[in-house]
């Protein structure tokens, strides 16, 4: 079956191997019950449900090993289709034969449970992550088998319910039509959400009837089930062994990694034989909840070096957990972002609970069989010592010898360490300031009468202007926004800052750039704005301009960040009269945030001069939908864009295709480029100086590896004034930085451009400041 659909569609490695694992696991099951039943011929109806259940694993196949569209998925319903239809087959057969039997039937059973599982997968796979609560439909059954191990009465037979055969052929049917994709998706949410609650309907009654008839003399401490044991260990080794051999990089997970061999499973192996029999079983629970949390610092880990190119912090990245959620209300909406939610503290829970039960399964049955255990623990240590001098490989996979459970622990107490050392180190460069007590005299006298915008491109990276895909359209839209400023009096240089983050945490590159300082981590930012020092609004205030922070994305007040950055006043979402749609995380297009401050703080010729930072988000991810850009004077309260995120693609549709989203990254960074332009041409004054850079990189699917965190960076104005004051940069012409062009740490800013633009009198006592030497 396999060869035929690698023929018939192509099979990826991963679809090969777990099609191939399946099939074992089925055959092994099939005849270990056929032994035990002493069954001395299959029957006509159990090979139609033989062969159901090869249809069965032809879909897992395709589940795991194609992209689930075009032929792939035909195919894949087609079989689905087949498997569900021949479930009316089977038990017609065998009534009609007289080969009725306990074993046909549980056969027939678990085959069922196997395609609900399998088509679960394909769901979510199909809808993305935040419907990862549908694996519910699918687990139900395994987590009834696993629960029927730890309470013993829920092993006994209930009455036959034809509601129950019912509610079983809902979920096939259900699951396999919305795999297929014909429904629109508030449709299928529906029904998946009504066959799940027809599942937990049916297995309640189960339980409930369970509970009311047990039997405690039936159902003893002693009472085994031969069928479900072997199976249950059998499970819990290969849950043990897939979460020690887990890697913490999305990119080095494959179907080989499983080939790895664990120097941690050959000692868990051991102390489950040698240790006394009660510390052996407080031992195992006690690693199985120790692995339990590597595993998920393990996924995590991986999440964030895919998005941030990083590793997880476990003291500071905690706090994205509320950011991160409102990303997500804004990509899928509350209903999907709640689900996924749930779906995600399942299966923390189904962690947590899994690995402790295997590795006290697993020890039970080591304790059982001594011998056998002590010869495959020492194998296995054998195996990996020769893997380890040799740096032996799995064919196209890692290396054989793996102890990446215990080198991810070590990692995270390595760095939990290294985060309370960089508190102490990071305070004295906080009070380590040669501006911190220099008077205003002279402080940015070069730029005095004019207004300054420090104006941040969201997620306006490096990949954006060169070597990507998107970066020609990108690059051709710089060069005409270049053009068009110089045809209106405009002058302009730029080159790259490297930011202190990547693919988020944007507040941490406003607070690098602003402060002088590298702050790399929420830990550093959060102890920043609990300190005093010296910022670039907080020095333009003190020298006398009125000082703004423009802020689109905050939705509520944050005086904090009013007090450190310094500023007059701060606005966010609610604060700009904005009564327009929002675009899905942008709470307005850039054009309007622009519109607002003009309004708001420029449109008055009678006042002092502005120093505003302002935070345009309309390329922030998920880059869809996108606003067009509308004449000026019919901006008014934003309403005019009411119609337009109904015409862009939803973020869900977008994800769907990574080619797609790159596109879209490169098409937001163009509309923002063009209404900044737009910008200062219809308003243009003589009198403004612009610096327009990016925060970080857009995240690693759109960057791709290796991106670097350089973002470009560029000075706007037309007083040449400006522009001489700005040559010893060596920042080049245009607003496209050439690839040669120079890349300064953000953090070298803050000092550049206050030595650059304040006259004599500060730069002597800057120089002569009162705080000790750096």
């Amino acid at each position: 079956m396999l060869v035929l659909l690698d023929l018939w569609v192509g099979l990826r490695e991963v679809g090969w191997v777990v099609g191939l694992l399946v099939s074992a696991g089925v055959a092994a099951l099939l005849s270990g019950a056929l032994a035990r039943a002493g069954a001395r011929r299959f029957g006509p109806a159990n090979a139609v449900t033989l062969f159901r259940s090869a249809l069965t694993v032809a879909v897992a196949a395709l589940a795991a090993g194609t992209s689930l569209d075009g032929p792939a998925l035909v195919v894949l319903v087609s079989l689905a289709s087949l498997a569900l239809a021949l479930d009316l087959v089977d038990g017609w057969v065998a009534r009609r034969t007289g080969t009725v039997s306990t074993l046909g039937a549980r056969f027939d059973m678990e085959v069922d449970a196997l395609l609900v599982l399998v088509l679960s997968v394909v769901v979510v796979r199909s809808l993305g992550w935040a419907a990862a609560w549908v694996l519910l439909i699918g687990a139900a059954r395994y987590l009834l088998l696993v629960a029927a191990v730890l309470v013993p009465w829920l092993r006994e037979p209930t009455p036959v319910r034809p509601w129950a055969k019912v509610v079983a052929a809902v979920q096939g049917v259900v699951l396999t039509v919305v795999a297929a994709g014909v429904l629109p998706r508030p449709v299928e949410l529906v029904a998946l959400a009504g066959a799940l609650a027809l599942l937990i309907e049916s297995f309640a009654w189960q339980v409930r009837w369970l509970s009311r008839h047990r039997d405690h003399r039936r159902t003893a401490r002693s009472h085994r089930v031969p069928a479900v044991a072997p199976a249950a260990t059998a499970a819990a080794a290969l849950v043990v062994w897939v979460a020690l051999v887990l890697p913490d990089r999305a990119t080095d997970l494959s179907a080989a990694s499983v080939l790895s061999v664990p120097l941690e499973g050959a000692l868990l192996l051991a102390l489950a034989v040698l240790a006394p029999p009660r510390a052996a079983r407080v031992a195992a629970v006690a690693a199985g909840l120790v692995i339990a949390v590597v595993v998920l610092l393990k996924v995590l880990e991986a999440v964030f070096r895919g998005v941030f190119d990083r590793p997880f912090d476990l003291l500071n990245d905690g706090y994205y957990l509320g950011p991160g959620f409102g990303v997500l209300v804004d990509s899928v909406g509350r209903t999907a972002a709640v689900g996924a939610v749930v779906g995600l503290v399942l299966m923390v829970a189904a962690i947590a609970v899994a690995l402790p039960w295997s590795l006290l399964r697993l020890t039970r049955a080591a304790r059982g069989r001594r011998g056998l255990a002590l010869g495959v623990a020492g194998a296995l240590t054998l195996l990996w010592a020769g893997a380890a001098a040799t740096g032996a490989r799995v064919p196209g996979g890692p290396e054989v010898a793996t102890a990446s459970t215990t080198t991810a622990a070590y990692g995270q107490v390595t760095r939990l360490r290294a985060d309370l050392e960089d508190r102490k180190a990071f305070g004295r460069e906080i009070r380590c300031d040669p501006y911190a007590d220099v008077a205003p005299a002279g402080l940015l006298g070069a730029l005095r009468g004019k207004d300054v915008l420090l104006v941040f491109i969201e997620s306006y990276g490096r990949v954006a202007v060169e070597g990507s895909s998107f970066s020609p359209a990108v690059a051709t839209a710089l060069d005409q926004g270049t053009r068009s400023l110089t045809a209106s009096g405009y002058a302009t240089r730029s080159a790259y800052l490297t930011s202190p983050t990547f693919g988020g945490a944007s507040w941490l590159a406003h607070a690098t750039l602003q402060s002088g300082l590298w702050v790399d981590s929420q830990q550093r930012h959060d102890q920043l704005l609990s300190a005093h020092r010296l910022t670039l609004s907080s020095a333009f205030r003190r020298a006398g301009w009125r000082t703004v922070l423009d802020v689109p994305a905050n939705t509520r007040p944050w005086p904090q960040g009013t007090r450190f950055y310094g500023v007059d006043q701060a606005y966010d979402a609610g604060d700009v009269g904005y009564r327009g749609p929002e675009f899905s995380y942008a709470t307005m297009p850039d054009q309007y945030v622009l519109a607002a401050l003009h309004r708001l703080e420029l449109a008055d010729a009678d006042r002092r001069p502005v120093m505003a930072e302002v935070d345009l988000v309309s390329s922030h991810h998920p880059w869809t939908p996108l606003p067009r850009l509308v004449d000026w004077d019919d901006v008014g309260d934003g309403s005019v864009f009411d119609d337009m995120p109904a015409q862009g693609l939803s973020p869900d549709e977008a994800f769907r295709d990574p080619d797609r989203i790159r596109s879209l990254y490169g098409r937001s960074i163009v509309y923002t480029w063009q209404a900044l332009v737009s910008y200062l041409q219809h308003f243009s004054d003589p009198d403004l100086v612009v610096v327009a850079l990016g925060d970080h990189q857009p995240h690693r699917y759109v960057s791709g590896r290796d991106a670097g965190r350089d973002v470009p960076v560029s000075v706007i104005a037309q007083d040449p004034a400006v522009l001489r004051a700005v040559a010893g940069w060596g920042w080049r012409p245009g607003l496209r930085p050439a690839p040669d062009a120079p890349a300064w740490r953000m953090d070298r800013f803050r000092d550049t451009f206050l030595e650059t633009f304040s006259l004599e009198p500060f730069k002597r006592s800057a120089h002569e400041g009162r705080n000790p030497p750096c």
